[in-house]
């Protein structure tokens, strides 16, 4: 094994020659993909001008030299491009769109929170979706303003996600 097998780092061989290159090319990538950050995952030509250790995604559909590279990290380092197939589960953030990403299945899920619950100061605020509730109707006093209010917040909760429709 010559490399990493989750990240591709290079290892540095016993006998090897010139040990810096591999060093340093371990390096430019613990630079990349550590708390990686992205400029955006849209473009499918690399940048005219690219500033010098910046990261892109590449889009469907990548050309010149981002070409049959599709879905990499695209890291411009040393003046010239080198790609990284991100691994399964790997975060960055998206500076364009202000949101991260996570890589999944191949593709990449852009601004999408996955969680089972989220907790605030030790209390859980939000959790599994719940059953649904049917709206309120009928009884024997009529009251109008009540009924609306709580089918507002029973529609609400079915738009947030909260419980099923």
């Amino acid at each position: 094994m010559s490399a990493t097998p989750r990240l591709a780092f290079p290892y540095v061989l016993q006998s090897q020659s010139q040990k810096e290159v591999t060093v340093n090319s371990a390096l430019n990538r613990l630079d990349a993909l550590l708390q990686a950050v992205v400029e955006d995952m849209d473009l499918a030509v690399p940048p005219a001008s690219p500033a010098e250790g910046c990261l892109w995604v590449v889009a469907s559909g990548g050309s010149g030299a981002w070409a049959g590279h599709d879905g990499e990290l695209a890291h411009f380092i040393g003046g010239a491009w080198t790609f990284y197939t991100p691994p399964e589960g790997m975060r960055l953030w998206v500076k364009d769109d202000g949101v991260s990403a996570r890589r999944t299945a191949g593709g990449w899920d852009r601004g999408v929170l996955a969680a089972t619950s989220v907790t605030i100061d030790g209390e859980q605020v939000v959790g599994a979706r719940q059953a649904a509730i049917p709206d309120a109707a009928g009884g024997g006093t009529q009251d109008s303003e009540a009924r609306a209010a709580i089918n507002a917040l029973l529609a609400a909760c079915r738009n947030h996600g909260l419980i099923s429709i």
